[in-house]
C-alpha cells in the first residue's frame, strides 16, 4: 500500500515533540470553498513536492467525464491504482499529455528517494472518504490530495480547475477523495536492494564464508540455528485518513564471522495496524552469520521521504568506524546515530530497538522504546 503510516514510537530519550492536531472549520464538503494559497503547503522533502505536483495535474484530467468513469471504476475495489499504468489505457489528450508529466514524475520520485534507474512505477491513486458507487464518483470529480506532513492541520487537495480547497487532515472528509502517493513497499522492497548492494560494497553484508565458525562440524553440515518471531506487535501507529498501511523493515547488526561490522535487512510487509498482533514466523536472525552469540535489532519504517541511497551510506560511514575487540559491541546507538537529525523530528523512520538478543533468546521481549513487543524462539534450519 502506497500511503506511508508513522508509527510513533514512544522516544522520550529523543525527545520528540507530540502532534498538535487543530480541527478547522469549514472544510470537507461538497460547498468546500477554495483555499487562499494557490498550491500545497510543501513538506520539506523532494517527494512531498513531487506527489503535490503530481496531484494537481491528475485533479485536472478529470474535468474529462470519459477519463473520469474510468478512474472511478479502477478505484472503486478500494486498491491503490497504478497510475502509470491506468493513463496508459486512455486515449484523451489531456491524460496522454499529463501521462508525459507522469513518467518525469516517476524518475523523479525514484532518484529523490535514492533507488535509480530500474524501478517499478511508484505513484499510485487510491480513494478516501466515505464509500461511493462509480456513477456517483463519474458525475462529479472528486478532489485531488496528496499526503501531507504527519503533523499538518489541513490536506490541500484540488478540483479539475486546478483550484486549492483545504480538508480537515484530522478526520475524515465527507466527500471522496483521491489520494496520490508512492507505493511504500515497492519503494521499500527496491530500497532495500539498494541498502544491501551499499553495504556489501563496503563489506558490512555478505554471503556466509565457507570457513564459518559452528557449535560442532555435524551442526554445520546439516543446518544452521536461527532466532524466529512467532508474534510481533507495535504499540503506537498514527492513522490520519491520508495515510494507508505502514512499511516496516529491520536493521540486523552484529559481527560477522570476519570480525566485521555485519547489517541484514529484514521486511515486515504483514505490519499494517496498531496493537494488532501477528504471527509470522519469520527468521530474523540467522546465526551462522554472526560470530558472537548476541545481535542487536532496529526496526524502521518508511516515511515516504526515505532516501535509501543515503540511508546505507550513512550506516556505512557510522559502521565502518567500529571495530571487533573480541567481544560483543551493542550496535544499536550507532545505527540511530547514523539517521540524519531530520529524522526525529518530523517523521520517524525509527520504531523501536531490541538489544542483546542471543541464540537462546525466547519468550516475549519489548523493545527499548516501549513500541513493539515480539515472541521469539529457536528455530533449526536443516539442510535438504
Amino acid at each position: 500500500m502506497f500511503a506511508e503510516r508513522r508509527l510513533r514510537a514512544a522516544l522520550t530519550a529523543l525527545a520528540l515533540s507530540g502532534l498538535a492536531l487543530t480541527t478547522l472549520q469549514g472544510t470537507a464538503g461538497a460547498a468546500a470553498a477554495p483555499a487562499a494559497p494557490a498550491s500545497a503547503p510543501a513538506k520539506s522533502s523532494p517527494v512531498a513536492e513531487i506527489e503535490a505536483t503530481t496531484a494537481r495535474a491528475f485533479a485536472r484530467t478529470l474535468a474529462e467525464p470519459a477519463w473520469r468513469k474510468q478512474v472511478a471504476a479502477a478505484t472503486r475495489a478500494g486498491e491503490d491504482v497504478d497510475l502509470l499504468a491506468l493513463t496508459a489505457t486512455s486515449r484523451t489528450g489531456s491524460v496522454k499529455d499529463f501521462r508525459s508529466t507522469l513518467a518525469g514524475a516517476e524518475t523523479a520520485v525514484a532518484r529523490a528517494k535514492g533507488l535509480g534507474k530500474g524501478t517499478p512505477p511508484l505513484l499510485r491513486v487510491s480513494l478516501a472518504g466515505p464509500s461511493a458507487n462509480a456513477a456517483d464518483l463519474a458525475r462529479t470529480a472528486p478532489l485531488v490530495a496528496s499526503a501531507p506532513a504527519e503533523d499538518a492541520e489541513v490536506v490541500v487537495a484540488y478540483d479539475s480547475a486546478g483550484r486549492a480547497h483545504q480538508l480537515d487532515a484530522t478526520k475524515a472528509p465527507d466527500r471522496p477523495v483521491y489520494v496520490v502517493g508512492v507505493d511504500g513497499q515497492t519503494a521499500l522492497d527496491a530500497g532495500l536492494k539498494v541498502i544491501g548492494k551499499e553495504l556489501a560494497a563496503r563489506g558490512l553484508s555478505r554471503p556466509e564464508a565457507t570457513t564459518a565458525p559452528s557449535a560442532s562440524a555435524s551442526a554445520a553440515a546439516s543446518g544452521f540455528w536461527t532466532t524466529r518471531i512467532k508474534s510481533i506487535s507495535v504499540a503506537d501507529v498514527e492513522e490520519p485518513w491520508f495515510k494507508g498501511d505502514a512499511e516496516m523493515f529491520g536493521l540486523v547488526t552484529g559481527f560477522g564471522t570476519d570480525g566485521k561490522v555485519r547489517v541484514d535487512t529484514v521486511t515486515m510487509p504483514y505490519i499494517d495496524d496498531e496493537g494488532t498482533t501477528y504471527y509470522p514466523g519469520q527468521i530474523l536472525v540467522n546465526w551462522s552469520n554472526y560470530k558472537y552469540n548476541l545481535a542487536d535489532v532496529v526496526l524502521m519504517e518508511d516515511d515516504g521521504d526515505t532516501n535509501y541511497s543515503s540511508l546505507a551510506k550513512a550506516l556505512a560511514a557510522v559502521l565502518l568506524t567500529i571495530t571487533d575487540q573480541g567481544a560483543y559491541i551493542p550496535l544499536v546507538d550507532a545505527v540511530i546515530d547514523a539517521m540524519p537529525t531530520s529524522w526525529w523530528t518530523d517523521d520517524p523512520d525509527y520504531v523501536d530497538a531490541f538489544y542483546t538478543l542471543a541464540r537462546e533468546t525466547t519468550g516475549s521481549r519489548v523493545g527499548a522504546s516501549a513500541n513493539a513487543r515480539m515472541t521469539v524462539e529457536r528455530y533449526f534450519v536443516s539442510e535438504l
